[in-house]
């Protein structure tokens, strides 16, 4: 069905016209009318699937055709794990409030928070936040969430990962009553602590599983290259940045260190290349992601700081210097390419230390990987998890032998003394001198 058929707000029609987008996708199609009716909402989908719509469009359609339940709280609230990402829902918002009445207001950490302070005393209707800065305004009292009507849970596996577990919990009491609709989006239902917070949070949810996480990204070519060593895959790399067909590249990285080597490493290669890690500030971060989204590098090298929301359409490679170490999070790197439709390369430099996360890698996507070789870089390492030697079993001793065998003396060892140290009392005291027995 087209978007003409989701009964909207003629406001949104015109901004999703103005985006481009003629028909929902399958997310889009099943949870947008679910919303509507009022019902929670608890999703499971692939990444790039447009979920971000799936929820902006209903709950903006709520706040535009119903009256607020409170003239000073905030009436919708969405949650994301990332401060990128809440940048990235965020900017999605705008679009679609700019032709509006509604007001909207980003709360992230790493941000001034008096300048914050001052945004939520003009009580926005729509707030983007990360949990642990928006728990710091509740309980400061800046904001007010008794009367909020919408709450949006993005990528809620991710924010439970990173232990936004109590935050949240203080979330739903501060904004608990009967009328709230409440809407969860996960990579995977497959996760005891998303079941948990589900159960919490959510009133008879409307469940919808788009494409399971473990299935193969029609639009992503996964590929998997052995290396011996370290200085192995930083050939393999130098050949991959070599390619034609490269837009741009994100690099996966497992520490902040291999970030900032890897990008002079790039750069000596002739690639506009920057590294971003969790060691920058919160503004230098954003002048990055800025600077890339825009186009002035063509490599990004990054931690998982870069792996989930972030929707960077001319990204058309990626590649996992080091693979993660978790297998969920194998699925939110490559997916960072071959969106909307467009053709993605995902290349995975598997090393001998690598192999436990490829094996995770292998159980979560059911099914084995197989090996691709660029000829004159062949590595000797099978990819197999290396085999502990077994010790030796010692031969039994024949009975003739047993009773050959010398009893065993004891050997008088000189006793070392023990070193001493001061102790003395909390008021300066010298210990009481003891004499020796």
């Amino acid at each position: 069905m087209p978007f003409n058929d989701l009964a909207l707000d003629p406001r949104l029609l015109r901004s999703v016209q103005h985006l481009g987008f003629v028909k929902p996708t399958d997310i889009q199609a099943e949870a947008i009318p679910a919303v509507m009716v009022g019902r929670d909402l608890i999703v499971s989908s692939q990444t790039g699937s447009g979920k971000t719509l799936a929820y902006l469009l209903p709950m903006m359609q709520r706040l535009l055709k119903s009256r607020p339940l409170s003239k000073r709280d905030a009436r919708a609230l969405i949650l994301a794990p990332t401060r990128e990402l809440a940048k990235q829902v965020y900017a999605q918002l705008r679009l679609f409030v700019a032709n509006t009445p509604l007001t909207s207001a980003l709360i992230v950490g790493g941000e001034n928070f008096n300048d914050q302070e001052k945004l939520l005393k003009r009580e926005p209707d729509i707030i983007v936040a990360t949990p642990g800065r928006f728990v710091d305004h509740l309980e400061h009292k800046s904001v007010f969430i008794n009367g909020l009507e919408v709450l949006i849970l993005d990528e809620a596996d991710r924010m439970l990962d990173l232990g936004f577990m109590p935050q949240l919990t203080v979330i739903n009491k501060a904004a608990d009553h009967r009328l709230r609709q409440t809407l969860m989006f996960s990579a995977t239902l497959d996760h005891a602590e998303v079941d948990e917070l589900a159960l919490a949070l959510l009133k008879n949810p409307y469940r919808v599983a788009v494409g399971a996480s473990y299935q193969q990204h029609q639009d992503i070519n996964q590929q998997f290259y052995l290396a011996d060593h370290l200085s192995h895959k930083e050939a393999l790399l130098s050949h991959f940045l070599q390619q034609d067909d490269i837009k741009q590249l994100i690099i996966f990285t497992a520490t902040r260190e291999d970030a900032e080597r890897l990008a002079l490493l790039c750069q000596t290669l002739g690639k506009t290349a920057v590294g971003l890690s969790g060691k920058l500030s919160q503004s230098s971060r954003n002048s990055v992601m800025q600077a890339f989204a825009s186009g002035k590098y063509q490599v990004l090298v990054t931690t998982d700081l870069a792996s989930r929301g972030l929707d960077l359409l001319q990204v058309s490679h990626v590649i996992n210097f080091d693979l993660p170490k978790h297998a969920e999070e194998y699925v939110h790197r490559i997916g960072r390419t071959g969106r909307a439709g467009a053709k993605g390369t995902a290349i995975s430099l598997v090393g001998p230390k690598d192999v436990p996360a490829l094996q995770r890698i292998e159980a979560f996507l059911r099914q084995a990987v197989s090996y691709s070789v660029v000829p004159g870089l062949e590595a000797r390492f099978d990819g197999k998890p290396a085999v502990a030697a077994k010790p030796k079993a010692k031969k039994p001793q024949s009975s003739q032998n047993k009773a050959k065998a010398k009893p065993a003396t004891s050997i008088k060892t000189k006793a070392v003394a023990k070193p001493q140290f001061f102790q003395g009392g909390d008021d300066g005291s010298a210990p009481v001198k003891r004499k020796q027995k």
